[in-house]
């Protein structure tokens, strides 16, 4: 369950790059979805908590 935290922001930031490779238009949902990424990443080093 704790690398589950860690699986959804690799396919985040995966998401983010090869949306904003292959659509550049979109550029608002890209960024809110590395935005969500960064604040996981964030909390996750904060807490400290394993999940």
């Amino acid at each position: 369950m704790r690398d589950l935290i860690w699986l959804i922001v690799v396919l985040l930031v995966i998401g983010w790059l090869v949306g904003y490779f292959a659509f550049p238009d979109l550029g608002s949902i890209i960024h809110i979805l590395i935005v969500i990424a960064v604040i996981l990443i964030l909390y996750k080093l904060l807490t400290g908590r394993r999940m």
